[in-house]
């Protein structure tokens, strides 16, 4: 519901706890948390309070399968705490964050997780290391990323949507193909809903971008040369390929900090990104990821000499050159 105050220095206090942790001394469950299930599930909801007047709901629907869980333990050791202060420092004053976990509805077991929208530091971290990090996946080079699309556009209710008109966010990180359409039997068996019939994923990413800006997040090079393609079919430049999954955070504040306007271009974002004191290299890499989804929101082009490098790498050119 995201009720409460955030505290950055309470949630650096909690990432930082974790430092020296391996993935599976951070995130314990062995299977689904009961909280998580998504079977029966109603809807999730960011709702404005008295201590958040102007909630914005942002999601993180996280692949969870073997090649992937390099993310979650990103943000739970450290990245998490940097994406709230970025955003927050930025204007965006009340964040609410809802997790997701995803992995393949044919093989896992737990193929869906759906935590709640937060604002406090303690919950955001709990629904994270909540998630069960299943480290499956089917190896057919799909994982059931549309089942994420079909939460967000049916069991999700926003009063920045409702009473604003203002899209939230929702990102999801990934490295292989959705399935071609969500299956009514799959819905029927994780969340109980009965479907007439599939879903074609191209309806269900319409349907979900009424109501959220749509990224998909992809971390690297190797990765993104398999699957760009096909997510740029499907969400354009909303499709954004990193170089390094430590990049997720970085980007994710850019992206709803450029798209609310908080920051003006890609200059005034590297100034901001310097000033939070990410090394010349990490700015350099966010610029580089951002720069393609800021022409499309036709911001002007970062300033020669700025960011060192911004479209030298050579996977750069070859994906978007």
């Amino acid at each position: 519901m995201g009720f409460g105050n955030y505290s950055f220095a309470a949630h650096a206090a909690l990432a930082a706890g974790r430092s020296n942790q391996s993935r599976t001394e951070v995130f314990k469950q062995t299977q689904c948390h009961v909280l998580m299930n998504p079977k029966g599930l109603k809807v999730r909801e960011c709702r404005d309070s008295a201590d958040h007047p102007d909630a914005l709901g942002i999601v993180f629907a996280l692949d969870v399968t073997g090649s992937m869980g390099d993310i979650p333990h990103l943000l739970a050791k450290e990245e998490l705490p940097k994406l709230m202060k970025l955003i927050t420092d930025t204007g965006v004053a009340d964040p609410q964050i809802m997790f997701m976990a995803v992995g393949d509805a044919t093989s896992d077991q737990a193929s869906l997780q759906v935590g709640q929208f937060e604002s406090t530091a303690e919950l955001m971290d709990q629904w994270l290391t909540w998630s069960y990090l299943e480290g499956g996946g089917g190896g057919s080079g799909h994982e059931s990323y549309e089942l994420a699309f079909y939460v967000a556009a049916q069991h999700t209710d926003m009063d920045n949507w409702v009473k604003r008109k203002k899209k939230g966010y929702f990102f999801v990180t990934g490295d292989e193909w959705p399935y071609p359409a969500v299956s009514r039997h799959q819905i029927e068996a994780l969340i109980g809903d009965k479907l007439d019939e599939d879903i074609p994923i191209e309806e269900v990413i319409a349907a979900a971008a009424e109501s959220y800006h749509l990224f998909f997040l992809i971390p690297d090079e190797r990765r993104a040369q398999k699957v760009s393609a096909r997510w740029r079919e499907l969400l354009g430049d909303h499709v954004i390929c990193m170089e390094s999954a430590k990049d997720t955070c970085t980007v994710a504040a850019a992206v709803v900090a450029l798209t609310e306007k908080r920051v003006l271009d890609l200059n005034e974002l590297a100034k901001a990104l310097s000033a939070h004191g990410l090394d010349p290299s990490h700015v350099g890499s966010t610029i580089r990821a951002v720069q393609n989804y800021a022409a499309l929101l036709k911001l002007p082009p970062v300033s020669p000499g700025l960011v060192n490098s911004v479209s030298q790498s050579s996977w750069w050119k070859r994906l978007f050159g």
